[in-house]
């Protein structure tokens, strides 16, 4: 196989993995580290270090290990500022919604400041994998990325969720979300 091939191919597959999944990692980094110039950091370093692996080497698990690669960069930087401590007070952004009507938009914020605020409050092995799984990782990706078994992964997230669940006002809005309105709405 001639080089120029296979670096071309490389070449196209790194930018294809940016192309994909830079923004979400960013996403990711910046809850974990709660800084946005340190996530943008951590993930050039991750598709730096990206550059200098082979294809065939990820196969199949190119997402876990950019994930892995990007939480390791961010915890090593938070030990090296002694702000390790910061994971408890990492920033989970949310895009807030594009609805016209100002109220709603409003409602919206506050219930995304309130979630933020319950996750938050979680204990970090809660809150990190919680944060994976609603990103859309599956339990194994989840156990590669934070070096744990999937059924450890599975009992913190049904930890985390029941946790939420519990929540006095998750259970008011859930039965608002469930009202006999809704329900006779929705049935017709």
């Amino acid at each position: 196989m001639p080089h120029d091939g296979n670096g071309c191919e490389k070449r196209q597959w790194v930018l294809a993995a940016l192309d994909q999944h830079e923004v979400r990692l960013t996403r990711y980094a910046a809850r974990l580290a709660g800084d946005e110039e340190a996530a943008r950091d951590a993930v050039q370093h991750v598709f730096l270090r990206l550059c200098d692996q082979q294809p065939a080497e990820l196969n199949g698990r190119l997402l876990p290990w950019l994930y892995t690669v990007c939480r390791n960069k961010i915890l090593d930087q938070l030990r090296r500022e002694g702000r390790f401590e910061s994971l408890d007070k990492a920033d989970s952004s949310m895009v807030p919604g594009r609805e016209p009507d100002p109220a709603a938009i409003t409602e919206q914020q506050d219930l995304g400041e309130w979630l933020r605020e319950l996750v938050e409050a979680l204990p970090t092995s809660l809150r990190e994998v919680l944060n994976l799984w609603l990103d859309g990782f599956s339990h194994i990706e989840i156990s590669e990325i934070t070096d744990r078994t999937p059924g450890h992964v599975r009992v913190l997230v049904h930890r985390a969720l029941t946790r939420l669940r519990e929540h006095p006002r998750t259970r008011d809005l859930l039965a608002e979300e469930h009202s006999p309105e809704q329900v006779s709405q929705t049935s017709q």
